[in-house]
């Protein structure tokens, strides 16, 4: 009898726990843009929106806020509170240059093996560090690895937070990715109406690999601009 109450405790608590981290198949979903657009960041197919993750770092936020000055583009930062609360004025730099930013947590830390209270702390701290940095109440929220659970819903919804991924990534994080493999990436994905994923900080990078990025910016704009694309946040997406 002992046996079977301890089996059936662990079979629901198994079943809770995959409940508790189902969002995060979306993910997985092949493909994920056309089950879950609106998660994904699907907009406006004549735009593609533009998203960092992982800064502000001072060394390396900067060299992409650059890149993009002399294209003229806009982009959407995710930050972590953390370092936003440790660079401030880095953040204010990016609001003072036309970018948008976002949450992307307090630490990188994913959401699967922690409860909605925690979540919910964790993206309201970054919440304030963004206000204190910059004065702007950020309205995205990405988690870090895309990792979602319930409770990363119910963050979101504490916070007034709009939960968005990607349709394309560069895969910039890897040591051995280079510019045109980014943007090879890239286009194994959905641009036209997309959003892009980049990351501005090498804080679970490969050091340095922020550097390659940079390069992969003129790149992914002779690319888009022949296809007739326009880049921005995702504040000006019209995300479905």
């Amino acid at each position: 009898m002992n046996a079977t109450r301890s089996a059936t405790a662990l079979t629901l608590t198994a079943a809770a726990a995959a409940a508790y981290a189902s969002p995060s198949v979306a993910r997985l979903l092949p493909p994920r843009w056309k089950a879950t657009p609106r998660l994904s960041g699907v907009g406006d197919d004549r735009h593609v929106a533009l998203t960092f993750d992982d800064g502000p770092s001072p060394e390396s936020t900067p060299a992409v806020m650059a890149a993009l000055g002399e294209l003229g583009w806009r982009a959407t930062f995710f930050v972590l509170g953390n370092m936003t609360a440790a660079h401030p004025g880095v953040v204010s730099d990016l609001v003072a240059a036309g970018h948008e930013v976002a949450v992307h947590g307090w630490t990188h830390a994913g959401a699967i093996r922690r409860t909605p209270g925690a979540l919910t702390d964790d993206a309201r701290r970054c919440c304030d560090a963004i206000y204190h940095a910059a004065g702007v109440v950020p309205v995205w929220y990405r988690p870090p690895y895309g990792e979602l659970s319930l409770g990363s819903f119910a963050a979101a919804r504490a916070n007034r937070l709009r939960v968005v991924l990607w349709t394309s990534w560069g895969r910039d994080w890897r040591p051995d990715a280079t510019p045109r493999s980014v943007v090879t990436d890239l286009e194994r994905g959905v641009l036209a109406g997309g959003t892009v994923l980049l990351h501005d900080s090498d804080c679970t990078s490969a050091p340095g690999a922020w550097r390659v990025t940079v390069a992969s910016l003129p790149l992914l704009a002779e690319r888009l601009s022949a296809a007739g694309l326009k880049i921005g946040t995702l504040s000006e997406h019209d995300v479905v």
